[in-house]
């Protein structure tokens, strides 16, 4: 899968406050720009604590449900678009089916 928005994840782990996340979020950036994710389903069988939000969103648990990831998944096309990264507490003030 194509991966838009690295950077976004860089930036993120970059932060003094989130570099504990730094090795999480390359985890899964491996294991999603290796995946070949045809639908929700086959997400589900790698990552059980994924939460599937409808219209290709789903939102991933990163470092032990310490910082939520939001991507938005073309499945036709295997691209990937990084929506947010953040805390749970931040993850609380934004509607995930949005943003």
């Amino acid at each position: 899968m194509r991966i838009l928005a690295f950077r976004s994840l860089r930036e993120f782990w970059e932060r003094p406050e989130y570099a504990n996340s730094e090795a999480s979020l390359r985890s899964w950036y491996h294991d999603a720009k290796n995946a070949d994710w045809k639908n929700a389903n086959e997400i589900k069988l790698q990552y059980i604590n994924a939460s599937i939000i409808g219209d290709g969103r789903v939102v991933f648990n990163i470092r032990g449900n310490s910082y939520r990831l939001v991507v938005s998944i073309d499945y036709e096309f295997q691209v990937i678009f990084i929506r947010f990264i953040g805390t749970n507490k931040q993850y609380d003030k934004i509607d995930a089916k949005t943003i």
